[in-house]
């Protein structure tokens, strides 16, 4: 273990740290890295939201650790160098697939505080202040991502103090910011002066620029708290109290007893066939799992493949399925653990086909007129990152602090930003949050429960050993930049690189547009917006990230994708 806190130091103090990839020979460290998008490995790989978190996750792989351990590390360190999205403060989930062919699903979404009620939202003349909900110390839900991770720990092989001094030592000692984080942070400054009580760390009386130093100091000491006392090193005692202090001094509602009882639950992963693969997902309160299930269980039988990649029709009959799916989210979906879900009839087949009745190839439909389904009574911001290992082991996890930023408040004297995941539940009926999703009394806010997402980190199998691993973030663009990916690969053919970065599209029922990413085909768009839809250009879709098993034989190989859309990286040894 001296040897493993050694090369971490090593990694963090800037003295080199040589990795081979498939094309070069490179030095990297906090102070001068590279982003790699592509990468191929025969021992493991991580693609995260940053080349310093993936590193650090290789790091653990390279020590003896698993892809759950890697997963572990990759997510701590991301909290330090990625805080628009990596985060102790919100919340998320992992699926895994384990070399014992075991499905984990697990869920560490964040809930309601006890004092939240149904209408905190709602003024006394009916009207959702979504500001509120959005922006600072109300607009929090309890923290799951800590606890998430301890979770986790009984699929791991290292210790976790091993795990977590990666993200100390980039807290403490720094690392250089890229480009696109200056110009991030230099963007929510005035957010960040607004919503907080003392200026966090985050704020500079000049503009942040490329190669500046980002030193955490506060996080620094939350993340040794967490080393050293285990998950109540959150949830308990001086951090615990620094959050409640918070919360108290800018009007949040979340208690010491919230945070002391807060759980991760381990649920059963959805597990379906597709073609010849099977795909491993995420189940409620992740309303993607079940998207994917009804998207992909629309399409399965009307041969995508012969349509081709990016034509009008293959195009036109997923947004009609991702419409479909849409509006029954909306209707349906909530916390198993609070609402019942009709969760088999939404994925049957029966149910699936009749959705698909009014479908009318080469016409668009209109959401005011295809709603949700009948159903009979019945018995940006968030990151993802993927890892696959040489032991058989796949892990996809996605987090979430909701909003770029979260709520905008950094817990003071702790030096982490809080989500602001409330705005996920469904304020009024009807009414739309953040990302334009409507909902219905099944995501109602109650305390302690568990708000409706749209993450879904998702592993695909071939022979029962993992395929695919994938994810992305993107609010209500997950599941279908998630569906896209799947049908990319499995339907067209198409490279990992391409599935990754081609321009996606995206259809969410309510608002009645369709949403297609900068690069699109221009003349696959003029012939849509003929056929009635009513098309909306936007500059980026989600930011995915893939590993897809090149080779199951004796001697393995994978292939890493990073997303072009940021400074997503892939590194693998």
């Amino acid at each position: 273990m001296t040897k493993l806190r050694d090369v971490f130091i090593a990694l963090i103090a800037a003295l080199a740290l040589t990795q081979q990839t498939s094309a070069q020979e490179r030095t990297s460290s906090p102070f001068k890295y590279t982003i790699n998008k592509k990468t191929e490995s025969k021992k493991g790989i991580v693609v995260s939201a940053h080349p310093l978190a993936s590193q650090a996750g290789v790091l653990v792989l390279q020590k003896g650790g698993n892809a759950v351990d890697a997963a572990i590390a990759t997510q701590l360190a991301l909290a330090v160098v990625y805080p628009g999205a990596g985060n102790l403060g919100g919340g998320g989930f992992m699926v895994a697939h384990l070399a014992n062919k075991k499905n984990i699903a697990l869920d560490y979404r964040e809930k309601a505080p006890s004092a939240a009620s149904r209408n905190m939202y709602i003024d006394s003349n009916g009207n959702v202040q979504t500001k509120l909900s959005l922006d600072g110390h109300l607009a929090a839900g309890v923290p799951g991502t800590v606890a998430g991770l301890f979770a986790s720990m009984k699929y791991a092989r290292l210790p976790f103090k091993a795990l977590i001094e990666p993200a100390i030592m980039l807290a403490e000692k720094g690392f250089v910011i890229t480009e696109s984080q200056a110009k991030s942070f230099n963007g929510a400054k005035e957010d960040f002066i607004k919503f907080n009580t003392s200026q966090p760390v985050f704020v500079k009386d000049r503009l942040w620029k490329t190669g500046d130093t980002l030193i955490q100091t506060d996080l620094a000491n939350t993340l040794k708290r967490i080393r050293d006392l285990g998950q109540k090193g959150f949830y308990e005692g001086e951090t615990a109290k620094l959050i409640v202090s918070e919360m108290q001094k800018g009007g949040g509602i979340i208690s010491y007893e919230d945070l002391k009882n807060y759980e991760a639950k381990e649920r059963t992963a959805i597990v379906f066939p597709y073609k010849n693969t099977t795909v491993v997902t995420m189940p409620l309160p992740s309303s993607g799992g079940i998207l994917i299930q009804q998207m992909l269980g629309m399409v399965e039988h009307r041969n995508l493949g012969s349509m081709r990649f990016h034509t009008t029709a293959s195009v036109q009959l997923m947004t009609e399925v991702e419409r479909r799916a849409f509006a029954d989210r909306a209707e349906f979906l909530g916390d198993e653990d609070f609402v019942k879900v009709p969760v088999k009839t939404l994925v049957s087949k029966a149910y699936l086909n009749n959705r698909m009745k009014n479908y009318v190839p080469s016409k668009a439909g209109k959401s005011d007129s295809i709603k949700a389904g009948t159903i009979p009574k019945e018995s940006l911001q968030t990151t993802h990152l993927s890892v696959i290992d040489g032991y058989g082991n796949a892990v996809s996890v996605t987090t979430t602090l909701n909003d770029s930023y979260g709520s905008k408040t950094v817990v003071s004297g702790a030096g982490f930003l809080l989500n602001d995941e409330m705005d996920d539940f469904s304020m009024k009926p009807g009414v739309p949050n953040m990302y334009g999703a409507v909902g219905n009394e099944a995501n109602a806010i109650a305390p302690g429960k568990r708000m409706l997402s749209s993450m879904t980190p998702t592993i695909v199998l071939k022979n029962n050993q993992p395929f695919i691993v994938t994810g992305t973030p993107g609010g209500t663009t997950i599941p279908t930049s998630v569906f896209q990916t799947i049908v990319n690969i499995v339907d067209f053919g198409l490279s990992s690189e391409d599935a990754v970065n081609k321009p996606k599209f995206h259809h969410q029922w309510l608002p009645d547009e369709l949403n297609v990413e900068k690069g699109f085909p221009a003349d696959v768009a003029n012939e849509l917006e003929a056929m009635g839809y009513k098309l909306k250009w936007v500059n980026q879709i989600g930011r995915t990230e893939v590993i897809k098993v090149l080779s199951t034989s004796t001697k393995p190989k994978f292939e890493g994708i990073a997303d072009n859309r940021g400074d997503d990286a892939a590194e693998g040894w």
